[in-house]
């Protein structure tokens, strides 16, 4: 199914959890992220519970550190 990340369309699978989403895109770690799908933040322990639908839209947003 596609969903938009960032304003970026991406395919992933039916039925995947915003947990499964982060993993895949984060395989080292998942600390510092915010997400909202589609303008409502998703606090961070309904990440394995929330499944995504077709044409979601997901802003993410990672902490970095630095000066």
């Amino acid at each position: 199914m596609e969903i938009s990340i960032n304003q970026q369309r991406t395919e992933i699978p039916e039925r995947s959890s915003v947990e499964e989403l982060l993993s895949s895109l984060f395989a080292d770690s998942s600390k510092g992220i915010a997400i909202a799908i589609n303008q409502a933040i998703i606090p961070k322990k309904e990440w394995p519970l929330h499944i995504l639908n077709p044409n979601d839209k997901i802003t993410l947003i990672k902490a970095t550190q630095g000066g």
